[in-house]
């Protein structure tokens, strides 16, 4: 039996043409205006560098929080070795106050991506040095919930400096989430009392290459170490009740594209690709009343799809918002 779905959220990665990066933005900021116009309770921002999509979603989130007054916004995820620990606690920090505490930042930990070609811009003195593992996340934990990050507090000529991370926002720390797909993350992130964000993408590190069954351990190896905890899915969820043919036939190509990579675990990390959700709001909520991971939470963030136009996310988040979530139960 399925929990009824209590919080409804979309995740885009906001894409951008070079020669236009601004219409890009901007359409990113429309979209999470339309969400909060939908009822939707959370927009999530995905994070990109040296590509074409959101490079800073804090800041894209600061302008959203001006644009909305209801809506959860939230990061997922920003890969914390692109960061410093303390200037990201004060950005996080700054925007959460300014949109009224409704920021929720989802992160993770490990190298950059594509380290050894970025890691002389990047960090051209400490690459060699740089801590990529949970302590860099923990360091993170301890400034944004108010531990001491230097020993010296009090007034230095006209100056007034503060031995915290200033400013501090109360209940942001209890608003961070991880994003895992393992369940030593799963155990980490409980452990740590983070929330959980779990995606369409897992580590299949036992012998079992059923995508739900692998969710599903993650799921419950995370309650265990923090019951209280938030946990959020993710996966590529297209509706297509309100879908013209040609946005049907678009979707169903996109579908099938990716259908290959979820047959077998990929690479030498096994990660397994949960197969995209595209069809009526009915098929949908049938397949995911059937999903076994999917029946154990009650707070999703449905990915929309990285390269379609904004008039099919317009679509697509309405169909969701009016149709899928009823289906699977969410009551405004």
């Amino acid at each position: 039996m399925s929990r009824s779905l209590r919080k409804l959220g979309f995740l885009t990665i906001g894409l951008f043409d070079a020669a236009d990066p601004r219409r890009g933005h901007e359409s990113t900021l429309e979209i999470i205006e339309l969400g909060e116009r939908l009822g939707f309770d959370s927009a999530w921002v995905r994070h990109r560098h040296l590509q074409y999509g959101i490079s800073s979603p804090v800041a894209v989130l600061a302008a959203a929080s001006q644009r909305t007054s209801r809506i959860e916004l939230g990061t997922a995820v920003i890969p914390l070795g692109w960061e410093n620990p303390l200037r990201l606690a004060e950005d996080l920090a700054t925007v959460d106050l300014l949109s009224g505490g409704r920021l929720n930042p989802g992160l993770s930990v490990g190298p950059p991506m594509r380290y050894d070609e970025v890691k002389g811009a990047l960090y051209p003195d400490t690459s060699d040095v740089e801590d990529f593992s949970y302590d860099r996340m923990r360091r993170l934990l301890d400034f944004v919930r108010g531990e001491p990050a230097t020993e010296f507090s009090g007034t230095a000529g006209f100056e007034v400096f503060s031995d915290r991370v200033q400013p501090q926002s109360p209940g942001l720390g209890d608003r961070l989430w991880y994003g895992g797909a393992s369940l030593r993350s799963a155990e980490w992130a409980g452990r740590h009392r983070m929330n959980f964000l779990t995606s369409s993408v897992v580590k299949a590190e036992s012998e079992s290459t059923d995508f739900a069954e692998i969710q599903l351990s993650h799921i419950r190896t995370f309650r265990e170490h923090h019951p209280a905890g938030r946990i959020s899915q993710g996966l590529v969820v297209i509706p297509t009740d309100s879908a013209t043919p040609e946005q049907r036939a678009k979707y169903e190509a996109y579908a099938e594209k990716r259908l290959p990579r979820t047959a077998a675990p990929q690479g030498p990390a096994r990660m397994l690709f949960s197969p995209d959700f595209v069809g009526t709001s009915a098929e949908i909520a049938g397949r995911l009343h059937e999903h076994a991971a999917f029946r154990e939470i009650d707070e999703v963030a449905f990915a929309l799809p990285f390269t379609f136009d904004h008039e099919d996310y317009v679509q697509i988040l309405t169909d969701i918002a009016e149709r899928l979530g009823p289906a699977l139960g969410r009551r405004p």
